[in-house]
C-alpha cells in the first residue's frame, strides 16, 4: 500500500497538463475561478477512473485511431487553455480570454487526456497489495489516490492564485501568464515527442 501511495505521488505530484493548467488558471484567474476548473478535473479524474475499472479505458487504448484521435484532441485542447492563461485580462486577444474555464474545462480536459487513462491504469493493473480481496483493493485505492490528488491540485492552485493576488502590475501579470502557459505547451511538446517515439519504436 506504501508503495502504491509513493507511486500516486510522483505520478500526481510531479508537473503535468492537470497541475500546471490548475496554477495557470489559478494565476490569470484568481483562487474562486481555479477552484471551479479543479472542480472539474476532480470529476473527470474520477470518471477516467471509472473507465478503467469497468475495463472501457482498456478499449479506448487498444483502437490506435481513437488514441490517436484523443491524443489529437487534448493537444489542441490544451493549446487553447494555455492561450486562455496567456491572454487573461488581455484586450487583444483572439479568444475571450476574460471568461475563465469552468467546471467542463475540467472534465473535458481529463476526458480526451490519454495520458490520464494510461496513468490511471497503470496504477490500478499494478502495485496489488491485496490480491486475496480485489473489490477491497480498488476501493483503498480510490480512496487513497483521491487522498493525495486533492491537497496537491489545491496547493498548485493557491501557489498560482498566490501570484494573481499579489497586484501586479497588469504588464508583470501578462508575463506571469506567458510563463504559466509556456511551461503548459513545453507539456505539450514532450507529450507529442513521447507518442512519437514510443509509435516509432513500436515495429
Amino acid at each position: 500500500m506504501l508503495t502504491f501511495a509513493a507511486a500516486v505521488l510522483f505520478l500526481v505530484g510531479t508537473p503535468g497538463p492537470g497541475v500546471l493548467s490548475t496554477a495557470g488558471v489559478g494565476s490569470g484567474f484568481g483562487f474562486r475561478a481555479g477552484l471551479r476548473y479543479l472542480i472539474g478535473l476532480f470529476i473527470g479524474t474520477n470518471l477516467v477512473l471509472l473507465a478503467v475499472i469497468t475495463g472501457l479505458a482498456a478499449v479506448i487504448l487498444a483502437v490506435p485511431s481513437l488514441r490517436y484521435l484523443l491524443m489529437a484532441a487534448s493537444l489542441g485542447y490544451l493549446i487553447y487553455l494555455a492561450a486562455k492563461i496567456a491572454f487573461a485580462g488581455s484586450k487583444i486577444a483572439f479568444i475571450t480570454a476574460d471568461s475563465s474555464p469552468g467546471v467542463g474545462a475540467g472534465i473535458l480536459l481529463q476526458l480526451i487526456n490519454p495520458k490520464a487513462y494510461a496513468v490511471n491504469t497503470t496504477l490500478m493493473a499494478n502495485f496489488a497489495y491485496a490480491p486475496e480481496n480485489l473489490m477491497w483493493e480498488t476501493f483503498s485505492k480510490l480512496i487513497i489516490m483521491n487522498l493525495i490528488w486533492v491537497p496537491i491540485h489545491l496547493a498548485w492552485l493557491w501557489a498560482g492564485s498566490s501570484l494573481h493576488r499579489l497586484n501586479l502590475s497588469a504588464t508583470s501579470q501578462r508575463r506571469i501568464n506567458a510563463v504559466m502557459a509556456a511551461a503548459m505547451l513545453a507539456v505539450v511538446g514532450l507529450a507529442l515527442a513521447a507518442n512519437l517515439t514510443s509509435n516509432g519504436a513500436t515495429p
